[in-house]
């Protein structure tokens, strides 16, 4: 069985949480007690030198980027609704996966934690001008979702997955955009089983 190391508050947990659930896939969940510093301690760090969740374990194999854990399990357990194998597809889903990365990961992260985790010690600074940046992002969501229900297709699949646990991320700081391709597009991956049991329990 796998096991995987998360924390609910960790949007790149949530995501791999939610495939995992969605597709049925067994696993024993560690959480891992990040404000309390347990990411920090000498043990975790052999399971993950970087200090960062998720972490999955497969036998010998051990994975520590969520994207990566995402591809992982999809080719693992043959999920090609899940991870498309060819074509426009897997194209769009590759590239969502690295632009979520790239260009609204580290916008998101900047946000709320300034604003939201780090409460008076956060850099309010740093948030707003990370703010002002990931508005045109907002807007690169919206007119690549005219016409299409999903990110790559017409089904659901981990590029969404991976894109919706940074939105609902943005939901702490009251930054969730309100056009109506990204609200319809988000409404429905939210609505999925397995997103719903990933949410932090609050």
């Amino acid at each position: 069985m796998y096991q995987l190391y998360s924390f609910p508050y960790s949007p790149h947990s949530r995501r791999v949480v939610s495939l995992l659930e969605q597709a049925g896939i067994a696993y024993e969940n560690h959480m891992v007690p990040m404000m309390e510093g347990g990411h920090m301690t000498d043990e975790y760090l052999r399971i993950n030198p970087n200090h960062q969740v998720p972490t999955l374990i497969d036998g010998a194999i051990r994975i520590h980027e969520s994207n990566a854990i995402l591809r992982y399990l999809c080719v693992r357990h043959e999920l090609a609704d899940w991870y498309p194998v060819s074509g426009e597809g897997f194209a769009l889903c590759e590239q969502w996966l690295d632009w979520n990365q790239c260009q609204l990961a580290k916008l998101m992260v900047d946000i709320v934690l300034n604003r939201v985790f780090l409460g008076e010690h956060g850099n309010l600074q740093a948030a707003d001008a990370a703010e002002e940046l990931i508005r045109p992002k907002f807007d690169v969501m919206e007119d690549h979702l005219n016409g299409r229900a999903f990110f790559a297709g017409s089904k659901p699949t981990i590029a969404d997955l991976s894109l919706a646990s940074n939105m609902f991320q943005l939901n702490f700081a009251q930054l969730m955009p309100q056009t109506p391709n990204i609200l319809r597009w988000y409404q429905t991956i939210a609505e999925l089983p397995g997103f719903q049991k990933s949410l932090p329990q609050v």
